[in-house]
């Protein structure tokens, strides 16, 4: 069997069990799209004619809904409605620390309810596998997904190694809500010791830290392009927010279709290289 990095989009979805994993999958070898856009801004407005501009080429918009200044319900109620016009899936990048139930109430209830309306969210190890069995109380019987922190693209991060290797076991305890990893790389083999055989697993790999045209920010992000996160790393889903919508959120529209476009086609580009698949 070729490895999981080999196989195409199509092919893994039909083995994914998880609900969110699957519907991932589907839409983006249905869109041709590993484009996540990542849209972090503080004004209602912004945040969804952002999201309708870039709609047509992403398979999922990564969202932090508690940045939002002026956030009301009505801003869910609209998320959902381009997810549907645009056909493309929502992860809420919650990024939950806590104890078990507590991450639970967050998820589930307060003043965003996020479980309700995000198929896919995430959550830190640190806590240990208390914070799964929390969120998947929640999560599972509603068909989402949650992704772990194994590796950040920030300067220093603490994300290495050893920590890496634990989010890796948890994830393969968890296969029924666990669907992958927010990291650089593959997991495939992490955390195994030298007498134990890689077993036949498929996390999908998220990789924030996108760019084609800038190598980092004065806040520590560093960045890589397409080509490195997807032929290279061998990860799914490139992860961009500045770099398609810029530092002013009130670009021309035209401008942040072309750039989506460009990372669209740059992303899709380095997966049929990965798999050899002719353009």
């Amino acid at each position: 069997m070729a490895s999981v990095a080999m196989q195409t989009y199509a092919q893994r979805a039909a083995k994914q069990t998880n609900p969110a994993a699957r519907a991932l999958l589907e839409t983006i070898e249905r869109k041709r799209t590993n484009l996540c856009v990542s849209v972090d801004v503080t004004k209602q407005a912004d945040f969804l004619r952002i999201i309708d501009t870039v709609g047509p080429y992403i398979c999922l918009v990564k969202t932090h809904v508690d940045v939002i200044e002026d956030f009301d319900s009505s801003v869910i109620d609209r998320l959902q409605e381009l997810s549907a016009k645009h056909d493309f899936l929502i992860f809420e990048d919650r990024k939950f620390a806590d104890i078990g139930n507590t991450v639970a109430l967050q998820y589930s209830s307060g003043v965003y309810k996020i479980a309700s309306w995000s198929h896919i969210t995430n959550a830190h190890p640190v806590p240990g596998p208390s914070i799964i069995s929390g969120l998947s109380s929640v999560g599972v019987p509603l068909g989402r997904g949650l992704l772990l922190l194994a590796e950040m693209s920030t300067k220093g991060s603490l994300a290495t190694g050893s920590y890496t290797e634990e989010a890796v076991r948890m994830a393969r305890a968890n296969r029924d809500f666990v669907i992958g990893f927010i990291a650089q790389h593959r997991m495939d083999g992490v955390g195994l010791r030298e007498d134990e055989s890689s077993p036949d697993e498929d996390f999908l790999v998220l990789t924030p830290g996108v760019g084609l045209d800038a190598k980092g920010d004065a806040m520590g992000q560093q960045y890589r392009t397409p080509r490195e996160v997807v032929l290279e790393s061998g990860c799914d889903v490139i992860i961009v927010g500045r770099g398609v919508y810029g530092k002013d959120n009130a670009a021309d529209p035209d401008a942040v279709r072309v750039q989506a476009e460009r990372y669209r086609a740059e992303g899709w580009k380095a997966y049929q290289e990965r798999v050899g698949i002719s353009a």
